[in-house]
């Protein structure tokens, strides 16, 4: 199946859809419906060539060209791969991570999102929310199937999802990918995920807003042993 079969008919407008990401509000971001063909967002037995589709060349280089800069995807998936939440989860809000934990050099750019959710109804809730600060009313977007959206993540680029109600047997399910530009050793302070969750009681928000000193002194204590 060549490129062309796997990905929608947005794959042919890649110039166009990069004025709209970097134009995009509350930041850098496109929302990109039929993102892959129907067979393969069936996913199943196709997973391995999703897999391969977001590890190739030709799709590194159109995400290159939204962004607007060299980016490779990370073969490993640290951190991405196939996600699942099922009735009462929720994803609070965060800004990512930003230099790989295994690659001093890989900062991390994009996130690449594929919803898997046949048949959502908005009742259900799990739209994915950005916004620019934790205060601001976010944006939405519904985790419809075969949906993909590629966004910036940056210092501000904040996301999650609030709690879901959820019938038996359906789950809020997706795909992730993350891609990276290579960056100077040392150039980047690293930062770990960091959290601003919404409505969370005094312990939650404390811990929240201290996590990454707390997890910077984990990793110096690993270190030293």
């Amino acid at each position: 199946m060549s490129l062309e079969n796997m990905l929608g008919s947005w794959a042919g407008r890649v110039d166009e859809l990069a004025a709209e990401f970097s134009s995009a509000q509350p930041f850098p971001l496109v929302v990109l419906d039929g993102f892959v063909s129907e067979r393969l967002a069936s996913n199943g037995p196709m997973s391995r060539r999703f897999h391969d589709l977001m590890l190739s060349g030709a799709f590194a280089d159109i995400l290159s060209r939204l962004a607007g800069r060299p980016l490779l995807v990370d073969p490993s998936f640290h951190g991405a791969g196939f996600h699942q939440g099922g009735d009462g989860s929720y994803l609070d809000t965060h800004v990512d991570f930003n230099i790989h934990p295994h690659h001093e050099d890989w900062r991390r750019v994009l996130n690449v999102l594929l919803y898997l959710n046949r048949d959502w109804d908005p009742r259900f809730g799990g739209s994915l929310l950005v916004r620019r600060d934790p205060a601001q009313e976010p944006r939405s977007v519904p985790p419809l199937f075969n949906r993909g959206v590629v966004m910036l993540t940056g210092d501000d680029t904040y996301h999650g999802y609030r709690r879901m109600t959820l019938p038996p047997g359906v789950t809020r399910k997706s795909v992730a990918a993350y891609a990276y530009e290579l960056v100077p050793t040392g150039s980047l302070q690293a930062r770990t995920t960091s959290w601003a969750p919404e409505d969370a009681g005094i312990l939650k928000r404390a811990l929240a807003r201290n996590w990454t000193s707390l997890a910077a002194a984990r990793d110096r204590m690993f270190r030293r042993r």
